[in-house]
């Protein structure tokens, strides 16, 4: 007990040093506290399965449903609710819950237009995305010094900015609708790539980066650890602050990057209607991949097959007839059995 005590005394969380020891130890016990590796593929199979049985009876029963329009709506439908859903899933990781992301993309969008149509050329373009994922990233690292450093419930903290980001973006514009015709910011929203959408590709990228850090580097352990058994990881070096903190600041940008994708769809930005709702998309996209909203699971893979799950049941059901108003109600159903399903696995 004396030399764990000694070590986290030591820069805990830095290689090279003393403490890393102690640190590398949590992070080799990380399997006690997150689930092992082999039970990780469970969830990720059964969504696979119930993704394929939706695209196997709209083949079989949706008319036009095996079409590249089809698709490319079908993947556009989700991108923006995927994008953010990986933020989110970092933050549900630690444990947290972020309930500004529609905020963000609200600020977000309504920045980027006001820039590019005041700065004519390449730089106001390059400007209105920099300035507005920085925006959307400084207010994430807000909801992060609220958890982390005042010690604010998670929910608690991000409703502040959930209710006033929304107003900062109408404040901005003084509640105007900003209306643009630009191709070169928006083709990171209208543009193809071989007929497939470039949002669709940047999703992907996204997804694949993300994967690769929660699996292959230090943050990701930390990430598990942390939200795992956070008073444990504590003790054991892990930063586990720092770690809080930079999950939520990824939220931000990452919903700042959504909210320009949005208002490139639309041609238009209006502070009361850019990412309304779109945390609670995010947040079951999480559920139905399989994350345990308790914390201590990072799985994007699964984040992106309960979008793309949602949407597909979605869609069926818009296809065949069924009010929007009925879907609503089978996508609430379907959250509640994957938290069921959660639980029954958990015990």
């Amino acid at each position: 007990m004396k030399r764990v005590d000694q070590g986290t005394q030591d820069s805990p969380g830095i290689p090279g040093t003393p403490g890393a020891a102690v640190v590398q130890s949590a992070v080799a016990a990380a399997p006690a506290v997150a689930p092992p590796a082999r039970s990780r593929r469970l969830p990720v199979t059964r969504e696979i399965v119930v993704l394929l049985l939706l695209l196997a009876f709209n083949l079989l029963f949706t008319q036009h449903f095996w079409s590249l329009q089809t698709f490319n709506v079908n993947l556009t439908q989700v991108v923006t609710i995927v994008i953010v859903g990986i933020g989110m899933t970092l933050v549900v990781a630690t444990g947290g819950i972020d309930l500004s992301v529609g905020a963000s993309m609200a600020i977000a969008g309504t920045l980027a237009p006001l820039i590019f149509l005041n700065i004519d050329g390449g730089w106001g373009i390059a400007l209105a995305f920099v300035a507005s994922i920085a925006a959307a990233t400084v207010f994430g690292a807000f909801n992060g010094l609220l958890v982390t450093r005042l010690k604010v419930q998670p929910i608690v903290g991000t409703l502040v900015l959930f209710i006033a980001g929304r107003g900062i973006a109408q404040v901005i514009v003084d509640g105007n609708l900003q209306v643009f015709d630009n191709d070169a910011f928006q083709w990171i929203a209208l543009g193809k790539i071989a007929g497939v959408p470039v949002q669709v590709f940047l999703m992907l990228a996204l997804v694949l980066l993300f994967m690769w850090i929660v699996r292959k580097t230090l943050f990701g352990q930390y990430l598990l650890v942390t939200g795992g058994n956070e008073r444990a990881a504590y003790l054991c070096g892990v930063p586990t602050r720092r770690v809080k903190m930079i999950a939520y600041t990824l939220c931000g940008a990452l919903s700042g990057l959504a909210g320009l994708i949005s208002i490139g769809i639309n041609s238009s930005s209006d502070p009361n209607v850019t990412g309304l709702g779109i945390e609670l998309d995010a947040i079951a996209a999480v559920a139905v991949g399989g994350n345990a909203l308790t914390g201590g699971k990072a799985w994007i893979g699964g984040t992106l097959l309960g979008a793309l799950i949602i949407q597909l049941m979605r869609y069926t059901l818009l296809a065949h007839g069924v009010p929007d108003a009925a879907a609503l109600v089978v996508k609430a159903g379907i959250i509640v059995v994957a938290v069921y399903i959660q639980r029954r696995n958990r015990g």
